[in-house]
């Protein structure tokens, strides 16, 4: 059993606060923008659509800014919000700041084209010679585009996960090279010291929480627990456990159900860190994680040396046993998704009831399931066992089987981990018996295996 104490979780608090400060920003934004205006600005039309397009990149901009702190990995923001809303609302944001900034390369080009009365083209290449770092600038919109193309489901599914990491990491190049143009030749900069101010605080300190929370805190971490590689252990069909030995890693505050981003010093993994959740509780000097090999990375982790070093990004996330506030628990588990319900299983305690229900297409898919029948033989009766094997025809996910398995389903805390259909099919049958919203805890990692 893990000695960690349980985080209490406040999302809804958090949430607030978050889309206040959020809000309170956005306001700031458009604010400055107004302020700075003259009738000038509006004195015609193609002046008018030249203020709009800089409004565009203004409330374009922030987004994007918004959009970096929220994948900070802030710790406060982390506990309070929950990691997979804040990766939500990034994958939302993304979009619209993308098309803002769009709107904004367009209707600038428009306006001044307009005004000078020349072509477009003309135009656009009068302003890249004209105006200070225009054409880093211009870069920056394009590596933005780039990370945004690829981030669409369609094209995203076409790509290995390290393809799309390292053109999604553009979008930080992205937003450095707009920052010179943003303050040399902005109308609401020139002049106004104030915005200059503001808006310079807000990439420093962009900038500053990535390189603290993302690269230095991490370095730092991984070095002082000198955190390698001890065995690795074939669990089932393209499932294998990497167990890692570290020194007081107790330390790093893990809980089970949370996740790190692990990147393996060995030739393959040392450029691309790969998020994966904990599969046991941590201890003082040992961590797991089971995976399940779907890409060239995660098959290539069954062919780790021991002794590898190991550096880490964490821990992430809120699927954890500190949210719950039932004295009956619900934990289920689809395929590989079993995983950080096995971890969070250690956490429970003062006597919590656990129903834990284990889908899978085949017995052979049964990752882990001599670990689970220990901790059931082991439990003084607080802890059951539902092992669901076979296609889905076989056992719906509904809420009248679901009560059925399991007669206090209405009233107990979810935990669910495994691929979208399940994961959809509980939280609808959850909401049929009437389960409150913050009662129902998904991990929303996709996982690609399908329970057939």
């Amino acid at each position: 059993m893990s000695n960690t104490p349980a985080i209490k979780y406040s999302s809804g608090k958090g949430v607030d606060w978050a889309a206040l400060i959020a809000g309170l920003g956005l306001g700031l934004t458009v604010a400055m923008q107004v302020t700075s205006m003259s009738r000038a600005d509006i004195s015609s039309v193609y002046a008018a659509i030249t203020s709009f397009s800089r409004l565009c990149a203004l409330v374009g901009t922030y987004f994007a800014v918004l959009g970096i702190f929220l994948v900070a990995r802030i710790p406060i923001i982390e506990r309070g919000v929950g990691h997979d809303r804040l990766v939500t609302w990034h994958r939302k944001l993304a979009p619209y700041s993308l098309f803002l900034i769009g709107f904004h390369v367009f209707f600038v080009i428009l306006g001044y084209a307009g005004q000078d009365q020349i072509p477009l083209y003309k135009e656009m290449w009068n302003v890249l010679h004209k105006f200070y770092w225009m054409w880093a600038g211009l870069g920056g919109f394009v590596l933005m585009i780039l990370a945004g193309v690829t981030s669409y489901k369609k094209a995203r599914a076409k790509m290995s996960y390290e393809t799309w990491w390292i053109i999604h990491i553009y979008t930080y190049s992205a937003i450095a090279l707009s920052f010179m143009h943003q303050v040399l030749n902005g109308s609401m900069f020139v002049g106004h010291p104030l915005a200059r101010l503001y808006w310079t605080a807000l990439y420093v300190l962009m900038g500053a929480s990535v390189l603290y929370w993302r690269i230095g805190l991490p370095l730092v971490r991984s070095l002082r627990h000198n955190l390698k590689v001890d065995r690795v252990v074939i669990e089932g069909p393209d499932v294998v456990s990497v167990i890692m030995r570290g020194r007081k890693l107790h330390k790093l505050a893990a809980q089970g159900g949370q996740f790190f981003s692990w990147r393996f010093l060995e030739k393959g993994h040392l450029l691309v860190a790969h998020p994966y959740s904990l599969s046991a509780a941590p201890t003082e000097h040992f961590v797991r994680i089971t995976v399940k090999g779907l890409g060239d990375h995660s098959r290539s982790l069954a062919l780790l040396h021991a002794g590898t070093r190991v550096f880490v990004e964490g821990p992430y996330g809120a699927f954890t046993a500190g949210r719950a506030s039932s004295p009956h628990v619900v934990l289920v588990g689809g395929g590989v998704g079993i995983t950080p319900i096995r971890a969070i299983i250690e956490e429970f305690k003062n006597g919590v009831q656990m129903d834990v229900i284990y889908r899978a297409s085949r017995e052979e898919d049964l990752v882990l399931r001599e670990e689970i029948d220990y901790l059931v033989a082991n439990s003084d009766g607080t802890m059951r066992v539902h092992y669901l094997v076979g296609p889905r025809k076989n056992h719906p996910m509904d809420a009248e089987s679901l009560t059925k398995l399991v007669p206090s389903f209405a009233d107990s805390d979810i935990y669910i981990c495994g691929p979208g259909p399940l994961v959809e099919s509980v939280r609808k049958a959850a909401k049929d018996v009437g389960v409150p919203t913050d009662k129902f805890h998904d991990e929303a990692f996709g996982y690609h295996t399908e329970i057939k």
